[in-house]
């Protein structure tokens, strides 16, 4: 029988071939991963009335509005009122200096308010016992930047609460005191 020209038989040793493999292996070893994580458009870093981090909410435009991707580090287990304000300023200990919500359209406060919701009512934040809190909210028919956006000549805040949102009392759904807040920033150009 004649065998193809191209059929052949390699016969490599089992011990230079896994020798092999792990001299590749540890070339690898050291080195960052490849894969790029998505740059947000813009993002505020949250701060308590210490200063201390307290966290990092990243935001992204998508198709249908804005997309903002929340992490709070520090917070005992509880539920947080979360909103966005319409003044790009978070001054201890109060943080009033973030004024009300951000609320272009001039709706009243809160997603079960038959006259609201306005731009800036979030959901609330749920911390479960020894976690990070995390969320992802979506403002759908939002804009940050231009007429009537998130991000217009004095800017916007992100405040987290001391209490959970009623969802319905106007104007800021009883969520107590201002506990953390991040100025919103435009990111950085990559």
């Amino acid at each position: 029988m004649i065998k193809p020209s191209y059929a052949r038989t390699w016969s490599i040793p089992a011990a230079t071939l896994l020798g092999a493999l792990a001299l590749t292996g540890c070339a690898n070893m050291g080195k960052a991963p490849t894969t790029k994580l998505p740059v947000p458009d813009a993002y505020a870093n949250l701060v308590d009335a210490r200063g201390a981090d307290r966290g990092r909410v990243d935001i992204f435009k998508d198709g249908s509005g804005l997309r903002l991707e929340l992490v709070a580090r520090g917070f005992p287990a509880g539920t947080y009122g979360m909103h966005v304000h319409a003044t790009g300023r978070c001054d201890a200990p109060k943080f009033t200096t973030a004024g009300p919500h951000w609320n272009p359209t001039g709706a009243q406060h809160g997603r079960e308010n038959p006259m609201g919701a306005h731009h800036g009512d979030l959901p609330n934040l749920t911390v479960e016992p020894d976690t990070i809190g995390r969320a992802t909210l979506q403002l759908v028919g939002t804009r940050l930047t231009g007429d009537g956006a998130m991000l217009d000549a004095d800017g916007a805040a992100f405040v987290i609460h001391a209490g959970p949102d009623d969802m319905k009392t106007d104007p800021s759904g009883n969520s107590g005191d201002r506990i953390a807040c991040g100025v919103i920033m435009p990111a950085p150009a990559a």
